[in-house]
């Protein structure tokens, strides 16, 4: 099956549209677009990735962001990224999109050489994308508010056994409250899943 969606870099002209495929995808107006607009000038280890699919009119339709962040392990610090936040236009979800931005976002982290991808996410859906449990490979989430499963990582090619230990999201996500669960209710039906 061909896809009608293209996947490219975000353009600083694509911002307004980002903006609002997010406000729409998540139902806020200020939490993840004012997130996405503090990684994009956020001092890092890396530059962060910024990719957006459109659809055959060109406009906006999906939009997912790597970005840097660390892992604790024993011998050193090792930089890591962050697959934060995935957005789908409400009218293209469940079409693919989302799926094709993981999939791009995932292969830049592995041309870039960066060992590891961490998120918070549905573990069936991430599942189906590459990603596994964290907390079964010998990592700790950031927060107690992550429900385990949600934990999670995709471990590429430069990956290495010692690189294991504690993940920590750059100041970005926590100054924009973009870490973990507030709805008791929501982590519990998560949690569940494990």
């Amino acid at each position: 099956m061909t896809s009608s969606y293209r996947i490219r870099p975000e353009q600083p002209g694509d911002h307004a549209a980002v903006h609002d495929l997010h406000v729409l995808a998540f139902g806020d107006p200020d939490r993840v677009p004012g997130l996405v607009a503090a990684l994009r000038t956020a001092p890092a280890a890396f530059a962060p990735l910024s990719l957006v699919a459109t659809d055959a009119d060109r406009s906006v339709v999906g939009h997912v962001m790597l970005s840097a962040g660390r892992l604790d392990a024993q011998r050193r610090l090792v930089d890591v990224a962050t697959l934060s936040p995935l957005g789908v236009h409400p009218e293209h979800q469940r079409r693919g999109v989302g799926t094709e931005l993981v999939a791009a976002a995932l292969a830049a982290a592995e041309r870039q050489g960066l060992p590891l991808v961490f998120l918070e996410g549905s573990p069936p859906y991430y599942g189906a994308r590459g990603f596994e449990r964290a907390s079964a490979h010998g990592f700790r989430a950031p927060s107690l508010r992550i429900p385990d499963p949600a934990f999670q990582v995709a471990r590429l090619s430069a990956h290495e056994e010692w690189m294991t230990g504690g993940y920590v999201y750059s100041e970005a996500f926590w100054a924009h409250d973009c870490v973990g669960l507030r709805d008791p209710e929501r982590f519990a039906r998560i949690a569940a899943l494990g």
